[in-house]
């Protein structure tokens, strides 16, 4: 059973139609509360951290871990245009995570929550046989204005940030500035807000499980289907595959309406062009005109 189709089944089974002040729920970056009386709609995200599937004990030195693990959740407020308030971080610690190790792991985790301006304001502890943590973001964005994955239409030009293929090349060679990308990716938060208050995005999301499964997984909430067509921009020695599927980039993936003009990068960021929106079957993607399967990541993709 597929990631997709596993949420697909729980959404069955939450059934009910949630409360007024819920604006959206499972299947974007982040569920979209509005208290009342507010300006502002709140996000919430939750992203799970464990060791042998997203870090290595042998590895993954422990500041690079706490970075990563709020690293994670960030991404998913900059992929809806918003700014974080708050966190809370689980953390189940295994035998061997000594006093030393988990110093070093809050001290990355404070350093980039003092740094995107995110109150640790609380969390869970406990004892279990592998590294798992959990981490929930609160953020918020104006009223209305969050972007989610649904809004992409057909003629809307597809956009990624960055280099792709990084974060994969670096888990496979552990090495130079791909290692480093790997490590402790940069969650593009200002870009996130620029997108939303300046470009007027269509549709967005983060690049988490790699390109050609996102882009799947954007298309198919939005009901269209996709046609890349110009060169990816490739982080320097990424294979094909590392660009189109390799994980964990944590670049933002959006669409643009064709009237408004893209600036070719933002802070020093390369914005690229890759394609545009298409009408189709949704979920459809295609590269220079040939089917690209949704290789990227799934944590359930074996199973059956």
């Amino acid at each position: 059973m597929s990631e997709r189709k596993l949420l697909e089944r729980i959404r069955k089974l939450a059934g009910a139609e949630p409360g007024p002040e819920m604006v959206a729920g499972i299947g974007d970056d982040c569920a979209i509360c509005r208290p009342a009386g507010g300006g502002e709609d709140w996000l919430f995200t939750t992203d799970l951290l464990m060791e042998d599937v997203h870090v290595l004990r042998a590895t993954h030195p422990p500041a690079a871990v706490g970075h990563k693990a709020l690293a994670r959740g960030l991404s998913d407020i900059a992929a809806m245009g918003g700014r974080p308030k708050f966190c809370l971080l689980s953390l189940a610690l295994p035998p061997w995570a000594g006093t030393r190790w988990v110093d070093s792991f809050y001290r990355g985790f404070l350093q980039l929550a003092r740094q995107t301006g995110t109150y640790l304001a609380g969390g869970d502890l406990a004892r279990a046989e592998k590294l798992v943590c959990d981490i929930v973001v609160c953020g918020a964005v104006p009223q209305g204005k969050a972007l989610r994955r649904n809004g992409a239409r057909a003629g809307d030009g597809i956009y990624v940030s960055g280099w792709l293929g990084g974060s994969a090349l670096g888990l496979a060679t552990r090495t130079g500035a791909a290692w480093k990308r790997h490590l402790r990716p940069e969650p593009r938060l200002e870009l996130g807000e620029f997108l939303r208050s300046q470009l007027h995005a269509s549709a967005a999301m983060d690049l988490s499980d790699g390109l050609s499964l996102d882009l799947h997984r954007l298309c198919l909430e939005s009901g269209v289907s996709a046609a890349i067509d110009q060169p990816l921009p490739a982080f320097p020695k990424a294979s094909h595959e590392q660009v189109l599927h390799g994980g964990e980039d944590y670049e933002l993936l959006f669409t643009v309406a064709a009237h408004i003009p893209v600036p070719p990068a933002f802070g020093g960021l390369p914005l690229t062009r890759i394609g545009s929106i298409t009408e189709g079957r949704a979920g459809e993607v295609e590269l220079f005109g040939k089917a690209l399967p949704a290789l990227g990541y799934d944590h359930f993709r074996e199973e059956t």
